[in-house]
This record gives C-alpha cells, sequence and structure tokens, in this order.
C-alpha cells in the first residue's frame, strides 16, 4: 500500500479544505522568507557600502540625510561646506583618510560624483576598460551606469541640473567617458565618478558672467556674489561632504564634538544613524513578523479541522481498510503524510511568492534609487522555516489522527 499515494489523493478529494490549508501557509511562510531576504539583502549593502567610514562631515542639517545621501546616494544633500575647512581635517592627527564628494548633476537618474582617487580606492573598485578619470571632464563609469545607459569609452555626454533625470541638460559642456569599473557589489557600480574640477568646471561656467562684464573684472566677483554665484578662487572652493577614517579611537572621542560646535559643519556617525534607522524600521518589521506567524497558526488550526472533519466522514472507510489487513500504525501514518504534504507545499509556494516579491521589490529600487537585489538561493534561515512548517503540518495532522487508535471497527461497519 502506497502510503504517499493515498495521502496525496485524499489531499485532492478535499480541494478547497486543501488549497486554503496551503494556501495560509504559503502567505504565511512568503512573508517570513521575504522579510528574511530582504533583511540581509538590506544588511549586506548597508555593510558593505558603511565599511571604512567613521564619520561623514557636511552641511548642518539631518544627520540621517547627510549618511543616506553622502555614503548610499539615496537622498538628497544636506547643503554644501567650505573645502578649506575639509582641508583642515586632513592635518588632524587624529583623521587617517579625507574623501571629498561633490555632487549636483545626474546623467539619465545616475549620480556624477566629483571626487579623488581615494574614493574607488576605498571601495576596492577597480578599472576594467580604459582608465580612471584623471583631468577635468573626464568620467569613470560605474559597472550599472555603463550597463544601463550603453555609454563606451570616448562617448561624450551632458549631464542634467539636479539629482532628477528630468532636470535642465548642460549642452554646452560635455563630459567625456574614459574607463569603467568592474562590478563591486558596493555603491561605486551606480555612479558616475569624476574629478571634483569638472564639478566646479560645469557650475562656474553655467554661471558666467552676465554681458558687459569680462572674466577677470574685478566686479565680477562682486555680481557672482549677488547673483548667487559660485566662487572663483580655490580656497573659496565648496563640497558637498567629505568621507572620514579615523586614524585610532581617540578620533571618534573628540572630533565629532569640536567639528560640531567650531565649525559650519555637522558631524555624523554611520553607525549610529544605520542603527536609529533599523530601529525605525524594526517596528514594522517585527509587525509583519507577527503577522505572518499568526497565519502560519491559523493555517495549522486550518489543517487540524480539515483532517478531524475528514476523519469523521471517512470512519467507514478507515474501518473497512482495518478489516482488510491495514494496520492502525499505517493509517495513522497516512493522515500524518497528508499535514505533511500540505506543510511542505505551502513551503515550497511561500518561497517562490518571496522570490517574486524580493523581484518586485528589486525593480523599484532599481527604478529609484539604481540597487539590485538577488536571492535565488536558499538561505540557511529557510531551512529553519522548512523544518517549522513540517512541525507544525505534523501537529495539525496527528492530534486529529488520534482517533485512529480509538475507532471501533465493527460497530463502524454495522453503523454505516
Amino acid at each position: 500500500m502506497n502510503l504517499l499515494k493515498i495521502s496525496w489523493a485524499n489531499i485532492k478529494d478535499k480541494k478547497l479544505n486543501s488549497f486554503l490549508s496551503a494556501l495560509l501557509l504559503t502567505l504565511g511562510i512568503g512573508m517570513i522568507s521575504l522579510l528574511l531576504l530582504l533583511n540581509k539583502q538590506l544588511d549586506e549593502q548597508f555593510k558593505r557600502n558603511i565599511r571604512g567610514i567613521d564619520m561623514v562631515v557636511g552641511a548642518k542639517g539631518s544627520p540621517l540625510q547627510l549618511i543616506l545621501s553622502s555614503i548610499y546616494q539615496i537622498d538628497a544633500p544636506t547643503g554644501n561646506v567650505p573645502l578649506a575647512e575639509v582641508n583642515k581635517l586632513k592635518m588632524n592627527p587624529f583623521v587617517k583618510t579625507v574623501i571629498p564628494l561633490s555632487m549636483g548633476d545626474n546623467y539619465r537618474g545616475f549620480r556624477i560624483v566629483g571626487t579623488t582617487a581615494q574614493y574607488p580606492a576605498h571601495f576596492e573598485a577597480t578599472v576594467a576598460e580604459g582608465t580612471l578619470f584623471n583631468e577635468t571632464l573626464e568620467v569613470t563609469l560605474g559597472s550599472r551606469v555603463a550597463e544601463a545607459t550603453g555609454l563606451k569609452i570616448g562617448d561624450t555626454f551632458a549631464s542634467s541640473h539636479g539629482l532628477d533625470a528630468e532636470g535642465d541638460a548642460h549642452d554646452d559642456v560635455k563630459y567625456r567617458v574614459v574607463g569603467t569599473f568592474a562590478p563591486t557589489g558596493a555603491v561605486v557600480d551606480q555612479l558616475i565618478l569624476t574629478d571634483l574640477s569638472s564639478v566646479w568646471a560645469i557650475h562656474e561656467h553655467e554661471e558666467a558672467p552676465p554681458a558687459g562684464v569680462k572674466e577677470n573684472d574685478p566686479a565680477h566677483e562682486e555680481t557672482m556674489a549677488m547673483l548667487g554665484g559660485a566662487p572663483r578662487s580655490s580656497e573659496d572652493k565648496e563640497v558637498t561632504s567629505a568621507l572620514i577614517q579615523f586614524r585610532n579611537p581617540m578620533g571618534l572621542i573628540t572630533l565629532p564634538r569640536q567639528i560640531n560646535a567650531n565649525t559650519s559643519m555637522q558631524s555624523a556617525l554611520p553607525s549610529i544613524e544605520i542603527d536609529r534607522l533599523f530601529s525605525l524600521l524594526g517596528v514594522g518589521i517585527d509587525t509583519l513578523r507577527a503577522l505572518a506567524l499568526l497565519i502560519i497558526f491559523i493555517a495549522g488550526v486550518s489543517v487540524f479541522v480539515s483532517l478531524y472533519n475528514s476523519l469523521k466522514e471517512r470512519k467507514y472507510e478507515m474501518a473497512l481498510m482495518l478489516s482488510m489487513g491495514a494496520t492502525r500504525s499505517k493509517l495513522f501514518l497516512m493522515l500524518l503524510l497528508e499535514g505533511l504534504v500540505l506543510a511542505l507545499v505551502g513551503f515550497i509556494a511561500g518561497t517562490l511568492l518571496s522570490r517574486v516579491g524580493l523581484w518586485l521589490f528589486s525593480r523599484a529600487a532599481e527604478q529609484d534609487y539604481h540597487y539590485t537585489f538577488s536571492g535565488l538561493t536558499l538561505l540557511p534561515e529557510e531551512l529553519y522555516l522548512l523544518l517549522a512548517a513540517l512541525l507544525i503540518g505534523a501537529l495539525a495532522a496527528a492530534l486529529p489522527s488520534l482517533g485512529i487508535y480509538r475507532l471501533n471497527i465493527s460497530r463502524t461497519l454495522a453503523e454505516d
């Protein structure tokens, strides 16, 4: 007697009840699996990009906004700060590296970031083709940018003002592609990197002197100041922010307070701000996880009720099988298999559903932030989820199946 085949036939015989039980298990397992996948993907993305960055300095405002815009490139910058103040940090004995960043333009939604060669080196980005940017208006593309835009070495393009792809284009001044980076899995993949001088050149060209005023006219500085234009001297240049790495722990203790109190800049500590962000998100994640566990519990109750009612309806069939030589243990195992099969179907469907959910989330994140997520591999935590699903299915099936041992064969056959 093939118990598995009979159990599957019994499940198909009760299509509606079986579908409801499997659906509830699918929804609960799918939600938990999706939360596990998102947590792993986000944790990897956040930790990979934050590694080796102890502090970010920028214009005063929201510290979290400064972190998100400067490290993860997913928010608007808080403003600009004087390059001279940033350069002073290089002379501080507690500071190991200072990486300035200058942002403000984009190409087809991908941010153009002015920086130094230290920035790609920090993320261990290597040039796959061509060379690293070296001169003004030269750019090196992240792997995702090159793939999405189709730009190749030697191509030129005009940037759009602002971080929105629909901003006004600087058609009169164009960047030239000199290289592309190999994929890193870090934020560099989605950026267009250039020299700091390129960003200044674009905006200073945009803020050329009005008609009748020469570039070297002493009145030009005053005119540009009145118009809100960019300053011309190198000492008065501005950057958006800077990524700082400390030489020793004393920097963490002393520098943030000094910067906030004695400069026009603010300091933000990535570890603190990201922990705060995850704590805010944690409330929603915990609520969803609790809801998923409740759905799985209801699914277990559904399996229990379904098999309990099925046992009552199939008492005659069970008694007949017992009279023909089947043992009570085999019948108990047959009913137990029904619960296990439903749990297995729910787990498989739930994991597939979570992958579909991750794909949809990845599409939205890629469109808005150019971040991609992949989750085709089975997480170790999902194996525990499988064991939990099988345990729930086994318990839900075992409780009503115990009635097999109390079944009176002769009375059941006589009554029916």
